[in-house]
């Protein structure tokens, strides 16, 4: 496959390719868990360091692992960092674990870890497939917080709330509360408002996007409107 430069890898994970907007993978568990900011940062997290690590692994056995086995490879190696991070959470944060639940065992079956791990680290070489890994999690851990601000915040009228689940005592006090007597918006802590914010900011990346083709094209030289050059005519005529 043709490299890709430094930059092309960190906008494809941030903006072009990434992996909630674009290639909408992943979406179990962004939509269950983003109902609060700290729950989106804890599953955004997880998911980053499991990308990291199986993509460099996958990385430095590509040439020893034949096409049979190569699959079953991949998940065993996402399987692996999977468990690590449960165990992680499990030991520093468990309160955090316990609500998360199930889908941190589902990072396993997540398609966009397992489609970077086929796609482009295994063919390519560690130090672009770790940063891969680095732009594609980070990518993925923005929309979960965008996400689970604007659900966080219509919902209930808060952001931050149970930050000391992630980060410790020192978070209890972080929460922010814009509105007084705010009244709860129970649509949006449900299911169905994951689908309405994750599609008004795949809306928005699209309007930008077509802002920004159309200032591109605007910027670009014209033709001429003869599209030829005139030619001069000199000399009597009788």
């Amino acid at each position: 496959m043709a490299s890709k430069t430094s930059r092309e890898i960190i906008r494809d994970g941030l903006w072009t390719n990434n992996p909630a907007l674009v290639q909408v993978l992943g979406l179990c568990p962004l939509l269950a868990v983003t109902s609060t900011v700290v729950n989106a940062i804890g599953l955004g997290l997880a998911t980053l360091m499991v990308l990291m690590g199986s993509n460099l692994a996958v990385s430095l056995i590509r040439n020893f692992v034949g096409e049979s086995v190569r699959l079953p490879a991949f998940v065993m190696i996402i399987a692996s960092f999977v468990t690590c991070a449960e165990l992680l959470m499990q030991a520093f944060t468990y309160e955090l674990y316990q609500i998360l639940g199930i889908f941190i065992p589902l990072i396993v079956t997540n398609c966009a870890i397992l489609g970077r791990a086929d796609a482009f680290a295994s063919k390519t070489s560690p130090g672009p497939a770790l940063l891969d890994g680095v732009m594609m999690g980070l990518g993925f851990l923005v929309v979960l917080v965008l996400l689970g601000g604007m659900r966080e915040l219509i919902g209930q009228g808060t952001l931050f709330v149970d930050m000391n689940l992630l980060l410790g005592p020192a978070a209890a006090d972080w929460v922010i509360r814009p509105f007084e007597s705010y009244p709860d918006v129970l649509f949006m802590v449900l299911p169905p408002g994951a689908f309405v914010g994750l599609g008004l900011l795949i809306a928005l990346k699209n309007g930008i996007d077509n802002h920004l083709e159309a200032r591109r094209k605007l910027a670009e030289p014209t033709p001429s409107a003869s599209g030829s050059k005139r030619v001069r005519v000199t000399g009597n005529v009788s």
